[in-house]
C-alpha cells in the first residue's frame, strides 16, 4: 500500500501562498517521492509568485526546501491571467497533467498539512473497501488545527450535506453552504455523504479520467461541484467525509496577521467582462448534462463532446434527485438532509449495499427517499448545524 503514487492537482489564480502549499504537501508527506503535483499557474509574469519558486535561492539554502529536492516531482503549466475563464478550465487542465498515479488528489491553493498525510489519507480510503470512494470535504480552517510536530489537533471534520438554490449566470442552481463540523458518529470508516467538494477530493486515479472537467464551461464557480457530483454518483462512484482531517484551508476569516493579505488576493472575475456572456452559455450547458434545468430548450445549449464530459450509465441524475429530495423542475430541495447525513443514519442504510466487489453501491436496491423532518422550519439548516469551517 505504501508505494502507491499520489496524483495532486492545484489550480492557482496569482495566489502568494501557492508555494507554500507544495512545499507544505511534500514536507508532511512520509513518502514525498511518490508525490507529483500538478499545478496550473495563472499568473502576471514578474508581479505574482510562481507557484514552483522556493522562498531561497536552491544554491544558497536551499537544500531543506522541498521545491528545491522534489523540483522534478513539480509540474507547472503557467497561464497568462488574461487567459484564464475561471477555475473549471483550470482544473481541466490539472486533470490533463495526470500520469496514470494510483491515487488522485485535488486540493486548493492555500492549505497546510499535517504531518504523515499521505499514509493517513490512503489508510482512510482503503477503510471503505469500496474502489469508487472519493474522500471530499470542505477543509476546516487552518487556525489551532496543528500543534507544534504538526500533529492535527480537530476532532471534527465538515460533511458534505447542506446546499440550497440560488441564482447566477441567468439560471438557478444548487450552491454548497457552510457545512456541519462535528466528531464523526461513524468510527473506522470515512462517512458517507451526498455532495462532492472541488476544494478537497481524494480517489482512485481514474476518477480524473471518468469524471474530467468540462472544458466546455468557462467563467463557472459556483455550480460546479453539483456537476461534477452528479456525473461521478451516474458513473458509480462514492463520497465520504474523511474520518479526520489530512490538511486544512487558509481562509482568511481569522482575525490573523495574514487575514488582510489572503483576502486581497486577486480573483479571475477582475476582467471576466472580456468573455461577456460565456458564462450564461456555460450555465445552460453544465446544468443540462446533468438534467437541473428541464425547462431550458435543449437547442439553448452547446453539446459538443457531450458523451465525453457527461453522464454516465450506472445510475442516473434522477435517482439521486429522488433519494436526496431535489426537486429541478420547481427549483427546490428538503431542508435538514445533514439530520440524516451526519447522524449516520445515511452511511448505516447505504453501506449495506455496497457490492461485494466493492465497486460502488448498489443503489437498486435502495428504496429511500429523504423527506424534510420539520418542514414548518424554513431554514435549510438548524442553528446547531450551521458551525463554522
Amino acid at each position: 500500500v505504501n508505494e502507491r503514487t499520489i496524483y495532486v492537482a492545484i489550480a492557482s489564480y496569482r495566489d502568494y501562498q501557492c508555494r507554500d502549499t507544495v512545499e507544505s504537501l511534500l514536507s508532511t508527506a512520509k513518502y514525498p517521492e511518490r508525490i507529483r503535483v500538478g499545478v496550473i499557474d495563472q499568473i502576471n509574469e514578474g508581479e505574482d509568485i510562481p507557484c514552483d519558486e522556493p522562498a531561497a535561492p536552491c544554491s544558497n539554502d536551499g537544500e531543506q526546501q522541498m521545491l528545491c529536492n522534489y523540483k522534478n516531482h513539480i509540474d507547472v503549466l503557467r497561464v497568462d491571467t488574461l487567459l484564464s475563464v475561471g477555475p473549471v478550465f483550470a482544473r481541466h487542465l490539472g486533470h490533463r497533467l495526470y500520469r496514470g498515479e494510483y491515487y488522485t488528489m485535488q486540493i486548493d491553493s492555500h492549505v497546510t498539512f499535517a504531518r504523515n498525510w499521505d499514509v493517513d489519507i490512503i489508510d482512510q480510503h482503503e477503510a471503505t473497501k469500496n474502489e469508487m470512494a472519493v474522500l471530499t470535504t470542505y477543509l476546516s480552517d487552518i487556525q489551532g488545527a496543528l500543534d507544534d510536530k504538526g500533529d492535527s489537533l480537530k476532532e471534527g471534520r465538515p460533511i458534505m450535506c447542506a446546499s440550497s438554490y440560488e441564482v447566477g449566470q441567468r439560471s438557478r442552481y444548487l450552491r454548497h453552504g457552510t457545512q456541519p463540523e462535528s466528531t464523526p458518529q461513524i468510527t473506522g470508516s470515512p462517512q458517507l455523504e451526498p455532495y462532492w467538494a472541488a476544494g478537497y477530493s481524494f480517489s482512485r486515479g481514474h476518477f480524473v479520467v471518468n469524471v474530467p472537467y468540462d472544458l466546455f464551461q468557462p467563467l463557472i464557480f459556483q455550480g460546479e461541484e453539483m456537476s461534477i457530483g452528479i456525473r461521478a454518483f451516474t458513473i458509480g462512484y462514492d463520497f465520504y467525509a474523511p474520518w479526520k482531517s489530512v490538511c486544512f484551508h487558509h481562509y482568511g476569516e481569522s482575525d490573523t496577521d495574514d487575514a488582510e493579505k489572503r483576502n486581497s488576493v486577486p480573483k479571475y472575475s477582475d476582467h471576466d467582462r472580456m468573455y461577456a456572456g460565456a458564462g450564461i452559455k456555460a450555465m445552460y450547458r453544465m446544468l443540462g448534462i446533468v438534467h437541473m434545468n428541464p425547462e431550458i430548450n435543449p437547442k439553448e445549449w452547446d453539446h459538443t463532446d457531450e458523451i465525453k464530459y457527461g453522464l454516465g450509465g450506472v445510475r442516473t441524475p434522477e435517482q439521486f434527485y429522488d433519494i436526496f429530495g431535489i426537486d429541478v423542475v420547481n427549483k427546490k430541495n428538503e431542508g435538514h438532509l445533514c439530520r440524516f447525513v451526519d447522524t449516520g443514519d445515511m452511511h448505516k442504510i447505504f453501506t449495506s449495499r455496497l457490492r461485494k466487489d466493492g465497486m460502488g453501491i448498489d443503489y437498486d436496491k435502495i428504496d429511500y427517499k429523504f423527506i424534510n423532518p420539520n418542514p414548518d422550519d424554513d431554514d435549510n439548516m438548524d442553528e446547531d448545524e450551521e458551525e463554522e469551517n
